[in-house]
């Protein structure tokens, strides 16, 4: 239970430019904060990619490989490549950066959800630029599609044939029940790393009962073949990640999750939260785990088995 693993999570798909200057777009910011927070603490990153001209939300290979190699020398850190990228992307564009790197782990969305932003669209006066408002004001007719089909062709390429093992990210009770379901077709295997996320509109509320409540129903579905973390987006981030740390659990940060360091605070770069939380954890007694020690406890295949 001492050991905690610290995910951070850099840049994502969901803020965009316009919310914060801090937010990386460029290969370059997403290298430099990604290597700041391996040093802050972070034995994993969680990583998307942008287009560094509009800064959208991209899934392309070139993309990716502007950062990831500069990553990778420069930290032993565990990098997780999303397969998630943008619900507005089709599944063979998500997946064209970790079927071409074959990462030690990737991310796994467990089931098809409304994913809704459009709330966003108030608290921005000016915009940096004009696919920004549109973007975000449609997600009110916005689905993330991952069917059955869709994640089993996921842990097929990626975890079958690439060896990556996964973030399995639920966002609601019933994305336990698909793991599981997995679970029993073989297609998965444990030990199980799974990601609770609160406070996405259309997924769980961040309430600290539904925190206990998924705890409850992954100790009736996995027994002690899985560990859980947790990320709560925005104001969320940090009381949740603290509760997860208090049961036992792990810990995502990161400003894909949350652009804010404290109340009325942006954050200047994501070290900065795994700074906050690795000092809040460190009073728990819980000890951020190193790189090799997250590999150990995952399972993973290890950095030189991939194409980085």
């Amino acid at each position: 239970m001492s050991k905690i693993l610290i995910t951070c999570a850099i840049t994502g798909s969901i803020h965009t430019p316009s919310m914060s200057p801090y937010l990386p777009i460029t290969a370059d910011e997403i290298a430099t904060q990604s290597i700041d927070a391996a040093e802050a603490g972070a034995a994993i990153l969680h990583l998307h990619a942008r287009d560094p001209r509009t800064g959208r939300p991209s899934a392309a290979v070139e993309h990716f490989m502007g950062f990831l190699p500069r990553i990778s020398a420069a930290t032993d850190a565990v990098l997780n490549l999303s397969t998630g990228g943008s619900a507005v992307m089709s599944l063979n564009d998500r997946l064209a950066a970790p079927r071409a790197v074959a990462p030690e782990m990737c991310s796994l969305n467990m089931g098809t959800m409304n994913f809704a932003l459009y709330p966003a669209v108030a608290r921005i006066k000016e915009w940096k630029h004009d696919w920004e408002k549109p973007f975000l004001e449609n997600s009110d007719d916005l689905v993330f599609k991952n069917t059955p089909r869709d994640i089993a062709t996921i842990l097929h390429d990626l975890g079958q044939e690439r060896g990556a093992r996964f973030e399995f990210e639920c966002y609601d009770m019933s994305h336990l029940t698909m793991l599981r379901h997995f679970a029993d077709r073989g297609l998965v295997e444990p030990p199980f790393f799974i990601q609770f996320v609160f406070g996405v509109l259309g997924g769980m509320g961040p309430d600290p009962e539904n925190l206990t409540h998924m705890v409850h129903l992954a100790d009736r579905l996995f027994g002690s073949d899985y560990a859980f973390s947790v990320l709560a987006a925005g104001r969320h981030q940090i009381p949740m990640a603290s509760m997860a740390a208090a049961m036992g659990g792990h810990v995502r940060v990161g400003l894909e999750d949350n652009l804010m360091l404290s109340k009325g605070v942006l954050a200047k770069c994501s070290a900065d939260q795994v700074t906050k939380i690795r000092r809040i954890v460190d009073e728990m007694g819980r000890i951020p785990a190193t790189p090799d020690e997250a590999r150990a406890m995952l399972g993973l295949k290890g950095a030189a088995t991939t194409a980085i």
